[in-house]
């Protein structure tokens, strides 16, 4: 029965983070109840998503790096560039919706590419190994990525933000490997398909919680707000199209096109949340969590595309 209920979330997750995001949004006060758990929430969520992956996956994927290097390049260099250009072209006068989107770009690749990457039948070890290199180097590549596109605009307790992102993110997924490692692979086989149903019930928490701080910016859109949804989405596609664009432009083959694609679009949402609201005023966190209400969306539909194109190859 569990089994089925995982799988009748994975098939509708597109439907059901939104759907908490509403939950959070119409009920704040009891939702905000969880903002304090949230941290050791994610840091299960990323326990559980290490699980699928040892040190020897990343030492086979480091000997062929371009694609994880091209990875990287797009996920943490050319998507929030265009995320900081965007948004001073466009809200010049408002610091806080500029770092929001920035913040938006700059977190860990997501843990959930994986589960995307598996169902259209990409290079497992790839995504594996490009989240989690990326979370793992987020402690450092985080509050330096911010400081470096903000500086001194934006107060940043760097010390502690590393501190939150080891707690929440690093730590965890170093765990998960290291017990990989001790047990010779059998936790990877058997530990992550059983604590699946957990993870994403963690997930959900963590998004209902989290959507309670921008609760009265959803409930009140203003014309400004309804514009910074629209830049978060166009901002969310360009991601998957630059991964797409430049597996293509290195002749990646179509598993590690698929890849690319969600590890370049996909993003560690709740994670920012977690700093936003940590960090900022309650204004950064809406353009964060607005992109909750897109990725799986966005995810399911470049995974038909990417089906569809490598069907039409074949025939």
């Amino acid at each position: 029965m569990l089994k089925s209920l995982n799988t009748f979330l994975e098939k509708w997750m597109m439907l059901t983070t939104p759907l908490c995001l509403m939950i959070g949004v119409l009920f704040p006060e009891i939702a905000g109840k969880g903002v304090p758990y949230v941290p050791y929430l994610f840091a299960v969520m990323t326990f559980i998503g290490g699980l699928k992956s040892d040190f020897r996956d990343i030492t086979g994927v480091l000997k062929h790096p371009l694609p994880l290097l091209l990875s990287m390049l797009s996920l943490r260099l050319l998507v929030p560039l265009l995320a900081l250009f965007t948004g001073h072209l466009i809200f010049p006068d408002n610091l806080n919706l500029i770092t929001g989107i920035v913040l938006e770009f700059i977190v860990p690749g997501a843990v959930v590419a994986i589960m995307w990457t598996s169902i259209y039948h990409g290079n497992t070890p790839l995504i594996l190994s490009l989240v989690v290199v990326d979370t793992i180097l987020a402690p450092l590549t985080v509050p330096l990525t911010l400081h470096v596109l903000l500086g001194s605009d934006v107060a940043i307790d760097t010390m502690d933000m590393m501190r939150q992102l080891l707690i929440m993110v690093a730590l965890p997924a170093v765990a998960a490997m290291g017990l990989n490692e001790l047990t010779r692979g059998r936790t990877k086989k058997t530990l992550p398909g059983k604590l699946a149903l957990l993870s994403k019930f963690c997930l959900f928490l963590v998004v209902i919680s989290n959507s309670s701080k921008i609760s009265g910016y959803v409930r009140h859109m203003t014309a400004e707000h309804v514009l910074v949804t629209g830049v978060i989405l166009m901002l969310a596609v360009s991601g998957y199209l630059l991964g797409w664009i430049l597996a293509v432009l290195s002749r990646r083959e179509y598993e590690t096109k698929v890849a690319m694609v969600f590890g370049s679009g996909m993003r560690n949402i709740s994670s920012g949340a977690v700093i936003a609201a940590t960090y900022f005023p309650a204004e950064v966190v809406f353009p964060v969590m607005i992109g909750t209400v897109f990725q799986q969306i966005l995810a399911a539909f470049f995974g038909t595309l990417l089906s569809r194109a490598n069907a039409g190859k074949q025939n």
